[in-house]
């Protein structure tokens, strides 16, 4: 199996280094391309994998591609490729809001497409991506674009129908989280706290936060009981956020973003 990737920049770099990394592909399997010629030089000096050269050499050299270049350059890109790149070879796809019936229609015949929801903290090996598969996808399909988004996080296999959903979830969280860090560090500092130490503190609270979801398995409503001690500090904390009706906001957030999916996908 080779593997292309067509855009390595920040998150076409991440899976190539993921992938890399679990081993999953030798350097001499992978094949990428970008406009970007210095940053593919780089690469491929320093990671040993293969310059493709133009996209005609890059459908050449992979059994799979990744298309991993922007989302608003797909019309100009995907007919290129589809000259190139043909059944039983397959195409994943994380360009944001494109449907899977979007890319097959680029090319002829029965080809396999897997489309996929990653998100920006797979540039750090910790993202959550959802993938679906196309009418022509099979199984096997699937399995490899999930072993190759579980290099650089997690991986979900859901319908294609909701990936709008996801868009609002995983796609758009890492903002609401960076803001509810960002509020974290402002008390710390209104009460009088250094800015790094505050930081420092709501940094790594939210990081053990959900590492303890992630390890238990626990509802997080169980995990909040068990420190929320009654009449004490964090009791009195939760009573002015529910007040505020941050639980309802953070769903309306999501709601609304996965609608601005919707809209942008049609």
């Amino acid at each position: 199996m080779r593997l292309g990737i067509l855009g390595v920049g920040n998150m076409g770099e991440a899976i190539l280094r993921g992938v890399l990394r679990a081993e999953l592909f030798r350097p001499d399997q992978i094949a990428i391309h970008d406009i970007d010629r210095p940053r593919v030089r780089r690469l491929c000096g320093e990671l040993g994998v293969r310059d493709a050269g133009d996209i005609k050499g890059l459908a050449a050299l992979s059994d799979a591609v990744i298309y991993a270049a922007k989302p608003q350059n797909v019309p100009e890109i995907l007919p290129e490729l589809a000259r190139h790149l043909k059944p039983p070879k397959l195409l994943i796809s994380i360009a944001a809001g494109v449907r899977t019936a979007t890319l097959e229609g680029y090319f002829e015949g029965e080809m396999p497409v897997v489309r996929v929801m990653p998100n920006i903290a797979a540039t750090v090996g910790e993202g959550a991506a959802a993938i679906c598969g196309g009418r022509f996808a099979r199984e096997e399909h699937l399995e490899l674009a999930r072993r190759i988004f579980e290099s650089v996080g997690s991986c979900v296999v859901v319908g294609e129908e909701l990936m709008d959903a996801v868009t609002g979830l995983s796609g758009s969280g890492p903002a609401f989280v960076f803001l509810v860090i960002e509020g974290l560090e402002e008390a710390g500092v209104k009460l009088g706290l250094g800015r790094r130490e505050a930081r420092s503190l709501a940094v790594q609270t939210v990081l053990g936060a959900a590492e303890m979801a992630r390890r238990t398995g626990e509802h997080p409503a169980v995990l909040r009981a068990k420190v929320t001690s009654p009449g004490g500090t964090t009791a009195a904390g939760l009573f002015e956020l529910e007040s505020a009706g941050v639980r309802a906001a953070i769903i309306r957030a999501v709601e609304r973003a996965a609608e601005r999916a919707k809209q942008l996908g049609s």
